[in-house]
C-alpha cells in the first residue's frame, strides 16, 4: 500500500469521526456522557496532528481510541451512531473554495464547513498580488502564512496557492467536482462553469452559498476598522 492510498484511509476514518463528534456535539447529553465525547474529539485532535508528522500508526491508535469511546456510548443506549463505510468515505466528492483569508473570522469557518457538507475540502488561497488588485491595498498576512492557517483548520484536507495571473488555472489543475462560490465572491456560477467548460471541465458542478452568518465583526473590512479605532 502506498504512502497516498494510507493518507486517504487515514482522512477517511478522520472525516468518519469528525461527523460523528460533530453530531453528538448539537445533542443534550448527562456531563458523564459529554466527558466521554470530548475525549474523543481529543484523540481525534492527536489523530490529524500524527497525521500531519506521517505518524500512520499512531494516527490510526488515536482513531480506534475515540471510535471506541463513542461505541461504548452506543452499546449502552445513549446515543445511535451509524459508522459510514470505508468505501463509501473514499468517494467523498472534491470541492473546492477560494478566497483571501486573511484575518479568520465565523464567516470563513461557516463557509469553510459548507463546503465540508458537500464533501472533502480543497482550499485555494489568494495570492498577495491579487489582493492587490482587487482589493487596492497590500495584504495583511502574508499569502504563506495564510496558506497555513486555512490548512490546519479541520474541515480543510489540503490548501494551495493560486495562480497569481491566471484565476481558473489552479481550479483546472485540481479538477474538482464541486466549486462552491462564497455569497460575496465576483464571479457568478454560470460564468464561472462557462469558462471552466472552455478549458475542458465540463462536469463540474458550480454552486454559490447564497446564505450567510452575520455579526459585528464577520468580515475582515470590520476588524481592519475596529484595529484603527482602537489604535487611534
Amino acid at each position: 500500500m502506498n504512502k497516498d492510498s494510507i493518507e486517504d484511509k487515514i482522512r477517511a476514518y478522520i472525516l468518519n469521526l469528525e461527523k460523528a463528534i460533530d453530531s453528538l456535539k448539537k445533542i443534550s447529553l448527562e456531563e458523564k456522557y459529554r466527558r466521554i465525547v470530548d475525549i474523543a474529539d481529543s484523540y481525534l485532535n492527536d489523530a490529524k496532528y500524527y497525521l500531519s508528522k506521517n505518524d500512520y500508526l499512531t494516527a490510526l491508535s488515536c482513531i480506534a481510541y475515540a471510535e471506541g469511546l463513542i461505541d461504548s456510548l452506543n452499546y449502552i443506549g445513549v446515543i445511535n451512531i451509524k459508522w459510514n463505510a470505508l468505501t463509501k468515505l473514499l468517494k467523498r466528492p472534491r470541492v473546492v473554495i477560494a478566497g483571501s483569508f486573511e484575518i479568520i473570522h465565523p464567516g470563513h469557518l461557516y463557509f469553510i464547513k459548507k463546503a465540508w457538507e458537500l464533501g472533502e475540502v480543497i482550499v485555494i488561497v489568494a495570492r498577495d498580488s491579487s489582493i492587490e488588485r482587487f482589493k487596492k491595498r497590500r495584504s495583511i498576512i502574508p499569502e504563506e502564512q495564510r496558506k497555513i492557517v486555512v490548512e490546519n483548520i479541520k474541515y480543510v484536507s489540503k490548501a494551495y496557492l493560486g495562480d497569481p495571473v491566471d484565476y481558473f488555472k489552479t481550479i483546472v489543475d485540481l479538477k474538482p467536482d464541486i466549486v462552491l462560490l462564497g455569497p460575496d465572491q465576483w464571479i457568478e456560477p454560470d460564468d464561472l462553469k462557462e469558462e471552466l467548460e472552455k478549458r475542458g471541465l465540463t462536469n463540474i458542478s458550480v454552486v454559490k452559498l447564497d446564505n450567510r452568518i452575520e455579526g459585528e465583526f464577520y468580515s475582515v473590512s470590520r476588524i481592519i476598522e475596529r484595529i484603527k479605532k482602537s489604535d487611534s
